[in-house]
């Protein structure tokens, strides 16, 4: 009875919630971007809105016609649409999260109904689980016991046939440094959020449609941020909008891999 009522009180009235318990986006890098948010297509807005409240300790807001989670180091972005394919039939395979105590996580999600797809050693040598979401979502977490928060946005991984040529395209687009990721060599950080890139045998779908649809970085100056962008050789999908009802400026491009992008000015500020 406690976790119903705690959760229906998050979920209704989260300007109650010390906004200091809640990590917010990272602190742009010298690009002046930092990582943003996930938005996902969802066929049931409420169950998902519940699940990422109950499970990922996920804060709703709601602006306009715009639903978001809001999570350490990232948002989640929800439409009401059923997707057209599950995460691992698109360039991004996977979400990943850090969890300060896996045990607990999954003995609490596998009470709720849900199955764990596997438990194992990760690539920093520690433990690690894939779940499977509503929708396709597929979701990598990651045990870290000095976590601060019991949960934490971590990284995307990419699986495409020529991934170190796109992890390539995007440190230059966003001017990063390639690190590894324990034995991951492929990666490289944004404020925020680790991007990995791995090796796929097959060609993926891109992430139109599917349950990630797209991701998203936020900028401070996104008008200055576009020009710079374009001297580089990007070309917008749309023309870029500023959504007064939303309290966003926006735009899109696609990766040469097929992943949509959007660039936002105002998300730092839900």
């Amino acid at each position: 009875m406690k976790k119903i009522i705690f959760s229906f009180f998050i979920l209704f009235f989260p300007h109650l919630i010390s906004q200091s318990a809640f990590a917010q986006l990272a602190t742009p890098g010298a690009a002046g971007l930092a990582f943003g948010h996930v938005h996902l297509n969802v066929s049931d807005l409420e169950y998902h809105k519940r699940l990422w409240v109950e499970h990922f300790n996920g804060i709703v807001v709601e602006k306009g016609a715009l639903t978001a989670i809001k999570l350490p180091n990232l948002f989640l972005l929800l439409t009401e649409k059923a997707p057209t394919r599950g995460t691992q039939a698109t360039v991004i395979d996977h979400i990943g999260f850090k969890v300060r105590n896996m045990d607990r996580f999954l003995d609490t999600w596998r009470k709720a109904g849900f199955e764990v797809d596997n438990v194992f050693i990760g690539a920093e040598k520690q433990t690690n689980a894939y779940i499977t979401l509503p929708d396709g979502v597929y979701v990598e977490l990651q045990e870290d016991q000095a976590l601060a928060q019991e949960i934490a946005g971590y990284h995307l991984h990419y699986y495409l046939p020529d991934h170190k040529s796109l992890l390539a395209w995007y440190a230059d687009l966003f001017e990063l440094d390639i690190k590894p990721r324990g034995i991951i060599a492929t990666t490289t950080n944004v404020p925020g959020l680790n991007l990995s890139f791995a090796k796929a045998t097959i060609k993926r779908s891109p992430t139109k449609g599917s349950s990630i649809d797209h991701i998203g970085f936020e900028v401070g100056d996104l008008a200055a941020f576009i020009k710079k962008l374009e001297t580089k050789g990007i070309v917008l999908d749309a023309p870029y909008q500023e959504i007064p009802a939303i309290g966003l400026k926006v735009a899109f491009f696609t990766d040469p891999a097929g992943t949509r992008v959007e660039l936002t000015e105002g998300l730092r500020d839900y």
